[in-house]
């Protein structure tokens, strides 16, 4: 176990993880502390209208990434806690209740039992997720119970179907901000995509951005479920991104399909092709997948996407965000095994 201890906190500096004091810094905040924020820049429809996709060539792609890295006992140890900083811990039930969330945030501030961390020699590396995601209306109980050391993200402008009046919209990023989110996951008008209104969409998503302001994140949602095509789905996220979105998120976890790899695919490829244009000016637009990610394996999956298509950077909580709620029991259970060569039952890693 020693060379064990060793060789992961190794893997830890060589992979970039990020040391207590930069996590700290990057994620933990106060209400008066202004958010690092994209801005708009000016629509331009020929960056959408350029757009062609591959089809068979992005599901190609798709297959052969999950085949391109493995992650061997210590890496793999390191790319899991990773991925747990990383992680959005994520309620959005109908029956969610302060109990339920202040349990959650304490999930999200000690994702990881001691026991394990010690035998795996990162008891001394302080762990947390990336932010706590709630509905609007448990969003004071959420920055409550985290006190600054976490952001909470709050889902606005009617999740998850995004079908209420644009006043309505407004008001809930607002009222949420004033709650104290720090992060707004909002969701597009799918009507916009699938009759192609691109302006109109770039137009509601520069009035949530402007909503935002330095007060919040723009997290921007595009359904990719609904969306049909993969045309959609990139030329929604070229719109997304000249909105300001700092974020561009696959799913509300209630389409009929949800994070899918060639939809996640196409969408980084337009953070990508964005930043080679220069259209930016230097500025990052991070990545989300949400919905159906429950595996650790599903998590490496998508760390290697971040790896392959954007780099290093995006495998850290400002650039890229994991959308789930069971996906942490089963990280725990992995590294578990790592630790002591036998997986516990998943009833002893409760999240709520």
């Amino acid at each position: 176990m020693k060379k064990l201890r060793t060789s992961v906190q190794a893997v830890h500096v060589s992979e970039g993880l990020e040391d207590a004091a930069a996590h700290s810094s990057d994620l933990a905040l106060t209400p008066a502390t202004e958010v690092h924020a994209n801005e708009p820049v000016p629509f331009d429809i020929s960056l959408l209208h350029s757009i062609r996709v591959n089809r068979s060539a992005v599901e190609t792609r798709a297959v052969e990434l999950g085949t391109r890295r493995t992650f061997k006992v210590e890496a793999q140890v390191a790319a899991y806690v990773s991925a747990i900083r990383c992680m959005d811990l994520t309620t959005l039930a109908g029956d969610d209740t302060p109990g339920r969330v202040a349990r959650l945030c304490a999930k999200a501030l000690s994702p990881l039992e001691e026991e394990t961390a010690s035998a795996l020699g990162i008891a001394d590396i302080p762990l947390t997720a990336g932010a706590v995601c709630v509905y609007p209306a448990q969003v004071k109980t959420a920055a409550r119970c985290l006190g600054g050391r976490l952001p909470v993200a709050s889902v606005a402008t009617g999740f998850p179907a995004g079908q209420t009046f644009l006043d309505v919209k407004l008001a809930e990023i607002d009222l949420a901000i004033r709650a104290g989110a720090r992060e707004i996951d909002v969701v597009i008008s799918r009507e916009k995509v699938l009759t192609g209104k691109w302006k109109s969409l770039y137009e509601e998503l520069v009035l949530f951005r402007k909503v935002c302001g330095k007060r919040a994140r723009l997290k921007t949602i595009l359904g990719i479920g609904n969306l049909e095509t993969l045309s959609n789905i990139s030329a929604a996220s070229a719109a997304a991104i000249m909105a300001g979105s700092d974020m561009i998120k696959t799913s509300t976890g209630f389409e009929p399909s949800n994070a899918t790899f060639p939809g996640g695919l196409v969408m980084v490829r337009q953070i990508r092709r964005f930043m080679d244009l220069g259209v930016l000016e230097g500025r990052d637009v991070g990545f989300k997948p949400a919905g159906g990610i429950r595996t650790a394996k599903d998590a490496m999956l998508w760390l290697i996407l971040m790896l392959e298509e954007l780099g290093q950077e995006w495998t850290k909580p400002r650039l890229f965000r994991i959308g789930a709620s069971g996906l942490l029991t089963d990280i725990e259970r992995q590294l578990r095994h790592l630790a002591f060569g036998r997986y516990s039952n998943a009833q002893y890693h409760p999240m709520a």
